[in-house]
């Protein structure tokens, strides 16, 4: 029976590299005859001789080391290829890829991440952590993680954490230093860590709500980062009051490092989304992974 020249080639490479026609045999499941019938057929092809035979023993022929050196890595390539894309029923296979800020890392990153790839491990997970406002679609991403003020209406959104505040702190020390802001306008007259949006290039203006109202407060001071860490260690030594993620100082709240105040302007945003284009749901990996952050990420931030 006529084999095609890649199989052909495969028998050659199993009994080149074992230097018999009986071992390649047993390992390919196939008769001795099968065996010979191939490389024969493969050497009547080539109109060479690749193999020296004896009753005793294989050796190649120049011919046959060159086949070997230069079509068996290549083709071992090729299997390998082959197998990692093939699926068993009920494997998922493929890779999604995430952006997603630093402060969302600890309630969906952190807890979906080690379970997800123990539940699908031939799904590659690829996050970049990024606090700038990102054009998924632009930029190759699956999906995104941020708050739903920052997504675009003409993405799907899914809920993943429940809603958390953001207030504004400040160490004892710097409070019995200063005094306490009691509305919003008394913060222009503080020493505030400010950041600058990756995005736009300006310093934050911190937002604060009561009821309907409203502020973004213009604060400045002589700390300026992009660093949420840097941000808390300045606050607990008293260089300044902080604009806060919440859930980030809650240890710092909790042994009293750090106060809030102006506690009755503090808002509330609704928490995390995931979000991806519409089209991207046909994807399989993105469907478990959605599926995963929705069941494993940190319900209860406040």
């Amino acid at each position: 029976m006529k084999t095609t020249p890649l199989a052909q080639l495969q028998v050659f490479l199993a009994v080149a590299r074992m230097r018999s026609f009986s071992g390649a045999a047993r390992d390919s499941g196939v008769s001795r005859a099968a065996v010979s019938q191939a490389v024969r057929q493969l050497e009547e092809r080539l109109r060479v001789v690749l193999l020296n035979r004896t009753t005793r023993s294989v050796s190649l022929t120049d011919a046959g080391r060159r086949l070997l050196e230069e079509a068996g890595p290549g083709l071992g390539q090729a299997l390998a290829a082959l197998s990692n894309v093939s699926v068993q029923p009920g494997e998922a296979v493929g890779r999604v890829r995430l952006s997603a800020p630093r402060m969302a890392v600890p309630f969906v990153i952190t807890p979906v991440l080690p379970t997800f790839r123990a539940r699908h491990p031939r799904v590659e997970v690829e996050v970049v952590i990024e606090d700038r406002f990102v054009d998924i679609v632009a930029e190759s991403y699956d999906a995104g993680v941020r708050l739903t003020e920052a997504i675009e209406r003409d993405m799907v959104q899914v809920r993943i954490t429940d809603a958390f505040r953001f207030v504004v702190v400040g160490a004892p020390s710097y409070l019995e230093r200063h005094g306490t802001p009691r509305k919003p306008e008394d913060l222009l007259r503080h020493e505030c860590i400010t950041f600058r949006s990756q995005s736009t290039g300006t310093l934050y203006a911190w937002e604060l709500e009561r009821g309907r109202r409203t502020w973004r407060v213009p604060v400045r001071g002589g700390v300026v980062t992009n660093d949420s860490q840097v941000m808390v260690s300045q606050a607990e030594s008293g260089a300044g009051l902080m604009y806060a993620f919440e859930p980030e100082v809650r240890e710092h709240l909790r042994t009293g490092r750090l106060k809030v105040v102006l506690e009755a302007y503090a808002p509330t945003v609704p928490g995390f989304f995931l979000y991806f284009p519409t089209r991207a749901q046909r994807s399989g990996p993105l469907r478990l992974f959605v599926d995963a952050a929705r069941e494993l990420a940190v319900r209860r931030v406040k």
